[in-house]
């Protein structure tokens, strides 16, 4: 969910480095308390983000010493749920994990709910997850080269699948048709989910999504890949090219996820919600699965975090601008 308006990799975007705590070192929150840690996900089951807390919950639970419960609350491209984070107490019990579309809102939406960077406590920019671009497969198309020609022979004669309007993947796959010079209708689903159902069933020809997502649609052949829209290959998936060595070099799209909790976190419990946070997604068990998934994981301090929202922003702002997003 990575690369925007100039590419980067993905060590640059999040090479900031944070070392992890032991698991012993995370204390829970509330001492001697059995409360469970709410992790709201504003974002639909069945997600690229949703997998990766799920594969973590378990260690989670173990860094913070108590249980962790996962709610998903989809809807307005992440405003829905991200506005319940912004609302609880700021008591480290309530905490989110967003993706990139928790920036790029600003700049899509007239009138936000809630300031993104100053009204949420960054606490860790986690690490990346690869995103490919994905068709049903009985459209006649393998490669990047067959797929252009298709949509330049039938200018909006296929339809092209999005989370929702104005979010990461509605910017990549506006990204791919700009970069080839072709069209495609746009048709945004709530959350990616329904979206990826609506793919398998040919009710929509294409869309990106994020690998781990579709991973297992990909090797039973309900879905076929076109390629991956980051500047590199994954480990997960190394014979999959990517779409900028299929002749578009200028394509490069990553995404991104981070830990955030409510506004006016005490600094202690902050800390401590980013030594377990860090602890558990940098755990061997939670390791390889994020590299069975091609998820990169490098968590940053709360600080770096914070910086590196504002300079997404930015970045996205641009490409908004550039692709007429507008929402009410």
């Amino acid at each position: 969910m990575h690369t925007m308006l100039p590419p980067m990799t993905r060590r640059a975007a999040l090479g900031f480095g944070a070392g992890a705590a032991a698991l012993a070192a995370c204390p829970a929150l509330a001492q001697g308390s059995d409360k469970p840690i709410r992790f709201i996900l504003p974002i639909s089951a069945g997600s690229g983000v949703d997998a990766i807390v799920r594969a973590a919950s378990v260690a989670l639970g173990k860094a913070f010493g108590q249980p962790v419960v996962i709610e998903n609350l989809p809807g307005a491209g992440g405003l829905t749920g991200t506005s319940a984070v912004v609302k609880a107490a700021p008591d480290g019990l309530t905490l989110g994990m967003v993706s990139n579309n928790h920036v790029i809102n600003p700049a899509v939406y007239k009138k936000m709910p809630f300031d993104a960077v100053n009204d949420v406590t960054p606490i860790s920019v986690v690490g990346a997850t690869p995103l490919v671009l994905v068709v049903n497969p009985k459209l006649p198309a393998k490669n990047v080269k067959e797929l252009v020609a298709l949509l330049r022979a039938k200018p909006e004669g296929y339809n092209y699948a999005s989370s929702g309007n104005g979010t990461i993947i509605h910017l990549a796959g506006e990204m791919f048709l700009d970069e080839a010079g072709v069209k495609a209708r746009h048709i945004p689903y709530k959350g990616t989910g329904p979206m990826v159902t609506d793919m398998i069933a040919g009710q929509v020809e294409m869309g990106v999504v994020a690998l781990p997502a579709v991973q297992p649609h990909l090797k039973s052949g309900a879905l076929r890949a076109i390629g991956l829209c980051g500047s590199t290959r994954s480990p997960a998936a190394p014979d999959m090219p990517t779409i900028a060595e299929q002749g578009l070099p200028n394509y490069a799209v990553e995404g991104w996820f981070a830990v955030i909790g409510p506004p006016k976190m005490q600094a202690a419990d902050v800390q401590r919600v980013h030594d377990a946070v860090a602890a558990a997604f940098t755990s061997a068990e939670v390791r390889e699965a994020m590299d069975k998934q091609g998820n990169i994981i490098k968590p940053t301090s709360p600080e770096q975090a914070a910086s590196y929202f504002r300079s997404e922003a930015a970045r996205y702002a641009a490409l908004v601008k550039k692709a007429n997003v507008v929402l009410e």
